[in-house]
């Protein structure tokens, strides 16, 4: 346990002691040492994990589905991390943040890596939506912290319907613990997850099934389904760009998450009734409607933020339609997804920060010429574009094959409208990438001093997954397809 103690509180303990530094190169540094601790930990608990197979006690639930996950979220937590250090320094220089809100900042950045993590491993479906309740109150001081008037409402927005959407969880959640009243002996394990997936089949269909209604709209606010979605382009457009990089590459994949266990004990409670498939085809109708939806709104998108805030809606609906599908192969492409979508997604708004530090602004009509401004940047993120778009040889093209030959499989008739989206989608973006990219230099474009590790690292992991899976991670994702769906695909 001492690895999990490392990896999740190591945040914590970031979030109390940094508060209390007034030197912000100390705090920066720190910052991106709490989060190198965190992977620290991940990364040894995931070799316990390989030995043992999964981990539980002390109300903590590790297995084969959060693990990946878990490592996941510290490794983009550090390379964030790592970027956010001079990028926040020179926001600081310019006067848009002062150092008494760059403490809060800094304080903030590591209570959210904690929420985060302390969502994926508990073993507490209470404490789990505590977790997502914090991470929330974590990323409203977050997107407010220029407090221009625009961040205010946009965290305003985020807060207002993520509250509402988290107390529709909490009802959902609720509901679950009724039926485990019902069907439990002992009530003090009503909550705990893995009393419930044991004893799902006895857990009350009709109460089940109500509950996973409140449950995929609350959590799925925050996953950002249609039409649930509107606080996450603002969000994305009006807080600092590290956050953007953590909330897109990280948050929604912490809520689908939760969607996808709860998934798990509905399933078990309805497997012997004629509504079985009930909690996926919910999941197939809004992940459709937000896949198909996001591609559209992304052709009259003016900010650069705002528009990768959509491309994540898409990606999400995208994830949440594979894991409503169900089956082996489309469950493995949905977790495969999750993986490389976070990466890419997280490296463009990286790259996205230096792009408008270099026009000075967000607007997409005034940044062009990248290429020739700051070839680091424009290549950069025309390779981010390309990988999130789903071209060849990029590990999303992977995910996103493998989901398409799932859906020919058992809904032949929706593979249309998935290629539809997908040509969608990639118009959308590439009608904006162009000028942005190769477009006429404006006057006053000047390069900045920009730290692209991150942008390659991460890149060139995605790459490396559409080539091939490595064998360990392979058998981890399929581990945690067969605990989701059953059958294993390897």
């Amino acid at each position: 346990m001492t690895a999990l103690l490392i990896t999740v509180f190591a945040p914590l303990t970031g979030a109390l002691i940094l508060p209390l530094v007034r030197s912000l190169r100390l705090a920066g540094w720190l910052n991106l040492g709490f989060c190198a601790t965190s992977l620290a930990g991940s990364v040894w608990l995931a070799l316990q994990i390989m030995d043992a197979g999964e981990l539980t006690g002390n109300g903590f639930h590790i297995d084969a589905f959060n693990i990946y996950l878990v490592v996941l979220t510290a490794f983009v937590g550090l390379t964030t991390a790592i970027f956010s250090r001079p990028y926040m320094t020179h926001i600081c220089r310019e006067g848009r943040v002062s150092a008494r809100r760059m403490r809060l900042y800094h304080s903030m950045f590591q209570g959210f890596m904690f929420t985060m993590l302390l969502a994926l491993t508990t073993n507490n479906l209470g404490v789990l939506w505590v977790a997502v309740e914090g991470a929330t109150l974590a990323t409203v001081l977050l997107v407010s912290l220029y407090r221009t008037p625009e961040s205010v409402e946009a965290a305003w927005k985020y807060f207002i319907l993520c509250g509402v959407g988290i107390a529709l969880a909490l009802f959902g959640t609720v509901l679950v613990y009724f039926a485990a009243q019902q069907a439990l002996t002992d009530s003090s394990e009503g909550l705990r997850w893995t009393t419930l997936y044991a004893e799902a089949g006895r857990l009350h269909p009709m109460v089940m099934a109500i509950a996973f209604v409140f449950l995929l709209v609350g959590y799925g606010t925050k996953v950002g389904l249609v039409p649930l979605h509107h606080w996450l382009p603002d969000a994305h457009s009006e807080g600092p760009t590290p956050i953007s990089a953590l909330l897109s590459g990280l948050l929604l994949n912490v809520a689908l998450y939760a969607v996808v266990r709860f998934k798990m004990l509905v399933d078990g409670a309805l497997a012997a009734t004629d509504k079985a498939a009930i909690a996926g085809h919910l999941m197939m109708g809004f992940g459709l409607l937000s896949f198909l939806v996001a591609g559209l709104f992304l052709y009259r998108q003016r900010d650069i933020k705002r528009m990768f805030g959509y491309s994540s809606i898409e990606h999400m609906g995208l994830m949440t339609f594979a894991f409503g599908l169900g089956g082996p192969l489309a469950t493995f492409a949905g977790l495969l997804h999750m993986l490389v979508h976070s990466l890419t997604k997280s490296a463009i708004f990286i790259t996205v920060g230096h792009a408008t530090h270099i026009a000075g602004t967000q607007s997409i009509d005034h940044i062009r010429g990248l290429i020739r401004t700051q070839p680091a940047v424009g290549w950069g993120l025309l390779l981010g574009v390309v990988a999130i778009a789903g071209f060849p040889p990029f590990g999303i093209f992977t995910s996103e094959f493998l989901l398409l030959m799932a859906t020919m499989q058992r809904w032949p008739w929706l593979t249309m409208i998935l290629v539809l989206g997908l040509v969608m989608a990639f118009a959308g973006l590439f009608r904006h990438l162009h000028p942005m990219v190769y477009g006429k230099i404006p006057e006053g474009q000047q390069p900045v001093t920009a730290n692209m590790l991150p942008v390659m690292l991460h890149l060139g992991l995605v790459f490396c997954l559409g080539i091939a899976i490595p064998a360990f991670l392979a058998r981890w994702l399929d581990q945690a397809t067969f605990l989701i769906s059953g059958s294993h695909l390897l």
